[in-house]
């Protein structure tokens, strides 16, 4: 298929659904075919502004054009359309999570294979460039063996309770980004997880079941930890950091500001603030896990991450769940 422009449908016309088409459409290796969503309206007006046509998912499944399918709609229709895609042929790209629960996952993925088909789940902050290249340097060995790992995420402000109600909970909405990260960077599977949290920003969230302030702590066999630290509310912005402690360093990837300009005063030094937005922080995170998604579909390379990586995070966002509501470490062997 390299030379030949891949043909992509899209399922979901939403936010994210926005970003992936504005992203596949600027993509010269790409081109978005067909466009559906459950309320017609959200995909006429993507497909006016993207120059695809929309289509039902049974259409954009029978078309030869499309070689592959980009997932990006409601969580609870994850699985299906990723089955959907899997027996009609297509390597299939899906938002996180597959889904809410670890058994549907598991009965997902045995469909996938049984269909020889490619699984990318949408864990972008692998692509960030500055935590890939964190990463790929820590696989180098610069600072060593890996001794702790700080994953700090926290979000400028909190989504409404109506959401928060049907997220699943912070650690399986929010945190399952910094559970992937904290697998990536440790290089070896946790074997156990403490968590928990508070609700500290928002007293409804807590009335609805939910934390908004959580911490988790992971633990290897051979003895290497992540901490992991979440908060609904950071009044300065999008606050992403990760430093890794190593035996013979450190390494460490800091914030994201609108510009790199700072300004000396009798004050002090100032710079200006972080970026507030995850679209804006990791915009370049999105376009290069589209590349490698095209590359896995163009070249028949392995999906990374792969629908195995989606049931890890997923297992130690419930284990997470567990842990806070029981106050003890959760075993994951």
């Amino acid at each position: 298929m390299e030379g030949f422009l891949i043909g992509f449908g899209l399922i979901g016309a939403g936010r994210i659904g926005q970003l992936h088409a504005d992203n596949i459409v600027t993509n010269s290796r790409a081109n978005l075919i067909t466009v559906s969503d459950a309320f017609v309206e959200a995909a006429e007006s993507l497909a006016v502004k993207t120059g695809a046509k929309v289509s039902s998912v049974e259409d954009m499944l029978a078309r030869d054009d499309v070689h592959a399918v980009f997932v990006a709609s409601s969580t609870d229709t994850h699985a299906d359309f990723i089955e959907a895609g899997a027996r009609a042929g297509k390597a299939v790209f899906c938002e996180k999570p597959v889904d809410m629960d670890a058994d549907r996952i598991r009965s997902c993925l045995d469909v996938v294979e049984g269909c020889k088909q490619s699984l990318m789940i949408g864990f972008n902050r692998r692509f960030d460039p500055n935590f890939a290249s964190l990463q790929r340097r820590l696989s180098d060995g610069e600072i060593g063996d890996i001794e702790i790992v700080t994953i700090q995420s926290r979000d400028p402000s909190p989504p409404p309770v109506s959401y928060i109600e049907r997220s699943g909970g912070l650690f399986r909405d929010m945190m399952i980004h910094d559970l992937d990260m904290a697998r990536f960077l440790l290089g070896e599977e946790p074997v156990s997880i403490y968590a928990t949290g508070s609700a500290l920003v928002d007293p409804t969230i807590g009335d609805a079941g939910d934390v908004d302030t959580a911490l988790a702590v992971l633990k290897t066999a051979s003895g290497k930890v992540c901490q992991i630290s979440n908060s609904r509310r950071a009044s300065y912005g999008y606050d992403q950091r990760i430093e890794v402690h190593g035996s013979k360093g450190m390494l460490r990837a800091g914030n994201v500001h609108e510009t790199t300009v700072e300004i000396a005063t009798s004050a002090g030094f100032k710079t200006d603030p972080v970026q507030h937005f995850f679209l804006e922080r990791y915009m370049a995170a999105y376009r290069d896990e589209l590349n490698a998604f095209i590359d896995v579909v163009e070249q028949g390379k392995k999906p990374s991450p792969d629908g195995y990586d989606g049931l890890m995070a997923q297992t130690l966002a419930d284990a997470a769940t567990e842990s806070l509501k029981t106050g003890d470490p959760v075993s994951l062997v």
